[in-house]
């Protein structure tokens, strides 16, 4: 039995996201040195960051 188009290719190569997730985000600030782990404790209302 053959899989549908919808689900897929398992090789195919993953697109460049230009959304970053928290985390993601908090990261990006951590490499810029604008976010200090003892000080910053808001994960909401983060400042834009460059898209990696």
């Amino acid at each position: 039995m053959s899989r549908h188009q919808s689900y897929g290719r398992s090789g195919r190569s993953e697109k460049k996201r230009n959304v970053l997730k928290r985390f993601e985000r908090v990261e990006v600030l951590k490499k810029l040195g604008r976010w200090k782990d003892g000080v910053n404790k808001k994960v909401t209302n983060l400042p834009k960051t460059p898209v990696q």
